[in-house]
C-alpha cells in the first residue's frame, strides 16, 4: 500500500531579474549590440540632463545609429512626475520600442517610470556609481510631499562603462559606497522585522546584501579618485546590491533604519547631501543602535573619502536629530531598530554625539 503524503505548502516566489548586464572599460560601445540581444525594437528614447547628454548619451545615439535604431531625446531638469507623464505620451505618440535613462539616479528614474506605465522595455545606463537605484526596480520620484520611492520593474538590460564612470566627480563614487555600506543595518533591520514581526523574510537576498556591504568595507582603501578600477569593484556591487532586491521583490536587503534617517534629513535639511552620503551616516548611527561595529563602519567610511559628520554633510547638528526624531514616521509599515515610537529629542542628541556625527 503506498503511502499517502499530504502537504499544505502553497509557498511561491516571483523574481525579475536584468536579463543582461555589461561592466567595464569602453562598453558603452555595446549599447547596439545589447539592444540587439535583447530584441528591444528599432525606436528608443534617451533620457538624460543636458549634461549626460554630452558625457554619453550622444555616443549611445551613434552607436545605435550604427546598429540601425532610430533615436530622440527627451531631456530633463528634475525626476518629477510631471516629466514621467510627459516622456509616457511621448513614447506611446511615436510609437518607442524602448526606454534608456543616460545619466546618475534623475535620468534612469524618470526612464524607469514612464517605462514601466508605458509597457516599454528600459534600458540603465549610468554615468556614475552613486547609489544602488540606478539598477532595481525602486525610484526616487518628486511628488507633492517632497521625495517618494516608487515601485517599478529592474532594467531589462545594464552597461555601467567605468571609463565615464571613472570620470564622473568622486564625490559621487563615495556616495555610492555609503549606500552600499548601509545595506549591513538594512539587513540587520529585516532580520530584526522577521524575528519580531514574522515579516517575510529571504535568506539569500539577505546573505547576498549584507556580504557585498562587508566586501566594500573590508576593501574601503582600494577606493580611490580617478581610478577606473575603484569606479569597477563599486560598479559591480551596486549591480549585486539591486539583484538582492530583486530576489527579495522589494528594496528591504538595502534600505532600513538608515535610508528612514536619510529620506528625514531629505524634507528637513535646507541643503540635503547625496542620498549616499546621508545613508553612510545613518549608517554609523544606526549599527550603534543594533550594537555592531559602527567604529568599524566610520572608518571605512572615512578612509574612502565620505562623509561622517554633519558637518561633512553640509547640514546642521539640529538637522540630524531632528531628522532621527521624525525618521520612524517615514515608512510607517517599515519595522526597523526605530521601531514605533522613534527616538527622544534627548535620545537622538546623544546618538549622534556618542558616534561623533555632531
Amino acid at each position: 500500500m503506498a503511502l499517502e503524503i499530504k502537504s499544505d505548502f502553497s509557498k511561491s516566489k516571483s523574481m525579475e531579474l536584468p536579463r543582461h548586464v555589461v561592466i567595464g572599460h569602453d562598453v558603452l560601445k555595446q549599447t547596439g549590440d545589447v539592444a540587439k540581444k535583447l530584441k528591444l525594437g528599432k525606436k528608443s528614447i534617451i533620457v538624460a540632463d543636458e549634461n549626460t547628454q554630452k558625457v554619453a548619451g550622444e555616443k549611445v545615439a551613434d552607436y545605435l545609429k550604427k546598429d540601425g535604431i532610430k533615436t530622440e531625446f527627451f531631456i530633463i531638469d528634475e525626476a518629477s512626475m510631471k516629466a514621467i507623464e510627459k516622456l509616457k505620451r511621448n513614447a506611446k505618440n511615436s510609437k518607442t520600442d524602448f526606454l534608456m535613462g543616460v545619466g546618475g539616479g534623475r535620468s534612469i528614474d524618470v526612464a524607469k517610470c514612464a517605462s514601466y506605465m508605458s509597457h516599454k522595455h528600459f534600458l540603465s545606463i549610468p554615468t556614475a556609481a552613486s547609489h544602488d537605484g540606478l539598477v532595481s526596480g525602486q525610484a526616487s520620484i518628486i511628488g507633492k510631499k517632497g521625495k517618494e520611492s516608487v515601485r517599478t520593474h529592474s532594467p531589462l538590460g545594464i552597461i555601467m562603462d567605468t571609463k565615464i564612470i571613472s570620470r564622473a566627480p568622486y564625490r559621487l563614487l563615495a556616495a555610492g559606497c555609503g549606500d552600499i555600506i548601509s545595506n549591513s543595518t538594512a539587513v540587520r533591520d529585516w532580520t530584526l522585522a522577521r524575528n519580531l514581526r514574522h515579516e517575510e523574510y529571504s535568506s539569500y537576498a539577505a546573505t547576498l546584501s549584507d556580504m557585498i556591504a562587508q566586501l566594500l568595507i573590508e576593501n574601503a582603501h582600494s577606493i580611490k579618485p580617478g581610478l577606473e578600477e575603484s569606479a569597477w569593484h563599486v560598479s559591480k556591487a551596486l549591480v549585486s546590491s539591486g539583484v538582492a532586491m530583486s530576489i527579495a521583490g522589494s528594496s528591504r536587503p538595502a534600505s532600513g533604519s538608515e535610508h528612514l534617517f536619510s529620506h528625514a534629513l531629505d524634507m528637513i535639511a535646507e541643503k540635503p547631501a547625496l542620498h549616499g552620503e546621508q545613508c553612510g551616516v545613518g549608517t554609523i548611527m544606526m549599527m550603534y543602535l543594533h550594537g555592531g561595529d559602527w567604529q568599524k563602519i566610520r572608518e571605512s567610511l572615512l578612509t574612502i573619502g565620505a562623509p561622517t559628520t554633519a558637518k561633512a554633510l553640509g547640514v546642521k547638528d539640529e538637522e540630524v536629530i531632528k531628522a532621527l526624531v521624525k525618521a520612524h514616521e517615514i515608512r510607517k509599515e517599515r519595522f526597523t531598530i526605530l521601531a514605533d515610537k522613534g527616538l527622544t529629542h534627548g535620545a537622538a542628541e546623544r546618538l549622534a554625539r556618542i558616534t561623533k556625527v555632531i
